[in-house]
């Protein structure tokens, strides 16, 4: 079904597409399991030449989907892909193969997405540099076995991610002294789309979360995003990696911003319910690591009319 936006500015073409993964059988009898599903929680936008969309779907299957384990490169089940592509003793408990967000200059063919698969491959496959605060308890009980410090393959079992999009179509960074304006971003505008897509997420079996996500909101003078890496290790320690990203419209380039911040929990001296929340406990964590870069476009995108405005707050409220 494609709905259009109505009582918004001629200026701006927006379609809002919802795909129902269930399909409904045509006229002359068809059965719908002949009918190839699409993926549920699909939008899309289209605003001053960008066409922004967003996917939300189910979890990745446990197994492979054929009797035999696929073993054809073109046409592997989401399950055989990750499990060929990812060099990791064991991937997330909760991994979305099909959430996605993707934004396209339609005009140059540029763009950059957001995927799980993407952002798993920059997991360290060959390191683990966080411990469970009980580990060395656990250890000494057993040291009358002489392979416990045996580890069948290391990797970073927190999952950690300093994931910051893919760029397709030629689109390329570049180093830049260019910092967003957050001031200009607490302005109150009318949002016109809004996504929240979670890329995957684990329980660290019961020691703490890790989760990956990326949200958009696209107003009339632009769009931000914000990927977000979450990590807390109970009793140990909080991580996030934020990937910011701002385009005005009008422009010829987006801004990225990545920001590593990290705190031991025992240095934070805060109420535990706190660090459950990264939109609390982030500013309270120390920057280890931040990069500025410019995505440039062949061409500025398109100028919102003169006739937008922005939303002024009640001044009563």
């Amino acid at each position: 079904m494609i709905t259009r936006v109505h009582n918004t500015p001629s200026w701006v073409r927006v379609w809002i597409v919802n795909h129902n993964i269930m399909s409904v059988p045509n006229q002359i009898g068809e059965d719908s399991s002949s009918q190839p599903q699409k993926p549920s929680g699909l939008n899309e936008l289209k605003i001053c030449g960008w066409k922004v969309t967003s996917c939300e779907s189910h979890i990745l299957k446990s197994k492979c989907d054929h009797e035999v384990e696929c073993v054809d490169g073109s046409n592997l089940c989401s399950f055989c892909l990750y499990n060929q592509q990812l060099d990791l003793h064991h991937i997330p408990d909760m991994v979305f193969p099909d959430n996605k967000l993707s934004l396209l200059h339609e005009p140059s063919g540029f763009g950059i997405e957001f995927t799980a698969l993407s952002a798993l491959q920059m997991v360290d496959s060959g390191k683990r540099d966080v411990k469970i605060a009980c580990a060395e308890e656990w250890k000494a009980s057993r040291s009358d076995q002489p392979h416990i410090d045996h580890e069948a393959k290391p990797f970073d079992w927190t999952f950690t991610t300093d994931y910051k999009g893919t760029l397709f179509g030629g689109l390329e960074a570049e180093s830049s002294h260019l910092h967003i304006d957050m001031e200009k971003l607490k302005r109150r505008e009318q949002i016109m789309f809004y996504s929240d897509v979670t890329l995957f997420e684990d329980e660290l079996h019961d020691n703490g979360t890790a989760i990956c996500s990326v949200k958009i909101r696209v107003m009339p003078t632009g769009f931000f995003i914000l990927l977000r890496f979450f990590l807390r290790v109970d009793n140990v320690l909080v991580r996030i990696n934020d990937t910011r990203l701002y385009h005005e419209f009008g422009t010829a380039h987006i801004i990225r911003e990545f920001t590593g911040r990290e705190s031991k929990i025992e240095d934070l001296r805060v109420p535990t319910a706190l660090l459950t929340d990264p939109n609390e406990i982030n500013s309270l964590l120390p920057i280890k690591s931040s990069t500025f870069e410019l995505l440039k476009l062949p061409s500025a995108s398109s100028k919102p009319s003169p006739e937008v405005t922005t939303i002024v707050p009640n001044p009563g409220s």
